[in-house]
């Protein structure tokens, strides 16, 4: 999912941090460090993830839209200018803004907020705002929470204790509260300096930023790949105790189906799956000559000229037109398939189904499924004409959509009210 990085360059970022008696360090300077080190990992192991910048005091500006170049992210927090008083509200609705002008309301985010937990001073300080947000209007609704899914990080340039001594430390929970708690308040453990800003930021690393690797399994097939975006646990509203539930790192392929069959289905979340050089190792290049360099060949010429088990399967899966259903977890599945990025090129992704042992009602219980061969005869008929499964006949209307498009139970419910009340019309729900 996209980020947005939002830098505070109000004064109060320029207070001076002694470092081991020597020389003083800002505290934007500590959290220009940080926010290297944040894009450093991400250029190693998140390329994928579009990143923005943006810089806010009393006002709010996009410094680089969204991005992929990590290079001019970095260029940018080096030309970082000091601005006036803080103004936390109005730099979220700069967020609200840029983030639905590049992605709509429906796309996830992740907002990390990197502050110093002060609060600002008069009409625009985040205590004025959340003391006011419940007697606005509807033109001046506090951001929060926003129309898109969102994950706050907010990385306070202060240890705990000082933002204890005011009450900095509950304004700041009553903001991530407001952005539906999803997220997480972290800050700097003992002195402010770089080893403890270092430290805060590879937390958040580790909790939102950590790249997620499996083994995909086939018989006696396997092949390690990275998953990206991380999936993310979720949570089961009908469960009596409601639990997290998580993909395992051992995804297991249990059968494939065709494409006709699996139709559209509904599912929760897709996923890029890449395949990955597990031996990490650099090659280490003695005092020998250049005939025995040559002679060697290195270890990532090695692993290209190895067979892959992922790249065999997407080949595979794009010629055959088929999907590979893929177990997540104890009842718990997904599907693999080849999605074509343009006219050349063609990615192996992974959806996500509802966890469940029936996730898709036409085909019945997932583990109930078996190879045609063991049939009486063949279910698809001596012309592959027939269907085991209740689907939709192959005729297809002048009007019809290509794909099936899922909507909300509550917007379904508002149009079959709006068909009932015209009676003429009523024969569309038949």
């Amino acid at each position: 999912m996209p980020t947005v990085v939002l830098m505070d360059v109000s004064l109060s970022m320029t207070r001076p941090v002694s470092l081991d008696g020597s020389d003083e360090f800002q505290r934007k300077n500590l959290a220009v460090h940080g926010l290297n080190m944040l894009f450093e990992h991400m250029a190693s192991n998140y390329r994928l993830e579009f990143t923005s910048l943006m810089a806010f005091s009393s006002l709010w500006e996009l410094l680089v839209p969204f991005t992929r170049d990590y290079n001019a992210l970095q260029e940018a927090l080096g030309n970082l200018e000091d601005y006036d008083k803080t103004c936390v509200e109005a730099a979220l609705n700069g967020v609200s803004n840029v983030v639905q002008q590049e992605w709509g309301s429906a796309c996830p985010c992740q907002v990390v907020l990197v502050t110093d937990g002060s609060l600002g001073i008069g009409k625009g300080s985040l205590r004025h705002s959340l003391q006011t947000q419940k007697h606005r209007g509807d033109d001046k609704k506090f951001p929060l929470p926003f129309p898109f899914p969102t994950k706050l990080f907010i990385m306070s340039v202060a240890n705990a204790e000082e933002l204890q001594m005011t009450d900095a430390m509950d304004n700041l929970e009553e903001l991530l509260r407001l952005s539906g708690g999803d997220g997480q308040i972290f800050t700097m453990e003992g002195p402010l300096c770089m080893k403890s800003v270092q430290a805060m930021f590879g937390r958040l690393i580790d909790h939102a930023y950590s790249p997620f690797h499996a083994v995909l399994h086939c018989g006696n097939l396997s092949s390690d790949v990275q998953v990206f975006p991380r999936p993310e646990p979720i949570v089961m509203d009908e469960e009596v105790e409601p639990m997290p539930r998580s993909v395992n790192i051992d995804l297991e392929i249990v059968g494939f189906i065709e494409i006709a069959d699996i139709s559209s289905p509904p599912v929760i979340s897709r996923h890029l799956v890449l395949p990955i050089n597990v031996n990490k190792e650099v090659d280490e290049v003695g005092t020998g000559t250049t005939d025995e360099l040559e002679e060697e060949p290195s270890a990532s010429q090695m692993a290209g000229k190895s067979p892959n088990f992922c790249v065999l399967l997407h080949g595979s899966l794009k010629v055959e037109g088929m999907v590979a259903l893929v177990q997540l977890g104890p009842e718990w599945y997904g599907m693999l398939y080849s999605q074509a990025d343009s006219k050349k090129k063609s990615n192996l992704m992974m959806s996500l189904f509802e966890p469940g042992p029936e996730p898709l009602p036409w085909l019945g219980k997932i583990t109930h499924l078996g190879p045609i061969s063991e049939a009486a005869e063949n279910p698809y008929g001596e012309d592959d004409s027939k269907s085991p499964f209740p689907l939709q006949p192959s005729a297809k209307r002048s009007y019809a959509q290509n794909v099936t498009v899922w909507i909300k139970a509550s917007g379904l419910q508002v149009h079959c009210i709006f068909v009932f009340l015209i009676k003429h019309n009523q024969t569309i729900l038949c």
